[in-house]
């Protein structure tokens, strides 16, 4: 059962992810919001890393649809059939199936962001991440500082999706996936 904060968070990433605002999340929603992403961080869309960051978002909205056994292409998903995925693979499955979901958005973000060539992610590098995706509530330094478990001042893409879990859970207050 979700917390009422989980429950929160839940309600929060699916009106984030309901782009047209219309109830329902489809492909298209998923879709815009990679095309966000891209507009705010100056990314040709039409680039390999452009390309990247769309696909993985349309990966996580392939699965998401096969969960809950929609068409893919012209289906959508309501508030408690995302719930109901969210809670079965983000709360209950603490094994890796919510990371590999995860994990080809936070590489394509880590590629986006990375400046410096290391496939990590720094703090100048974080800010950046943070303005893609609208966090402008979040002080960076206190989420870089939740998120770097290692204390290597560098975020790695372990690290990264282990927070996006994490946020889920209620264990930090720091969205990575729109906000």
């Amino acid at each position: 059962m979700f917390t009422s904060l989980q429950l929160d968070r839940a309600q929060q990433r699916f009106d984030t992810w309901d782009v047209n605002g219309d109830g329902q999340i489809d492909r298209s929603d998923w879709q815009a919001e990679a095309q966000q992403i891209l507009k705010a961080l100056r990314v040709p869309s039409v680039s390999p890393a452009g390309r990247a960051l769309t696909e993985a978002y349309l990966g996580m909205w392939s699965f998401f649809a096969g969960e809950a056994g929609i068409d893919e292409e012209d289906g959508s998903l309501n508030l408690d059939q995302f719930n109901h995925i969210a809670h079965e693979h983000i709360v209950e499955d603490s094994s890796s199936g919510f990371g590999r979901v995860v994990r080809p958005v936070i590489e394509a973000m880590v590629e986006l962001v990375d400046t410096d060539g290391d496939h990590q992610v720094n703090p100048p590098e974080f800010k950046t991440w943070l303005d893609a995706i609208n966090a402008s509530n979040i002080d960076p330094a206190e989420a870089f500082r939740q998120i770097d478990t290692d204390g290597d001042g560098q975020l790695s893409v372990d690290e990264l999706v282990q927070a996006v879990r994490a946020y889920h859970m209620g264990d930090i207050d720091v969205p990575l996936l729109g906000h």
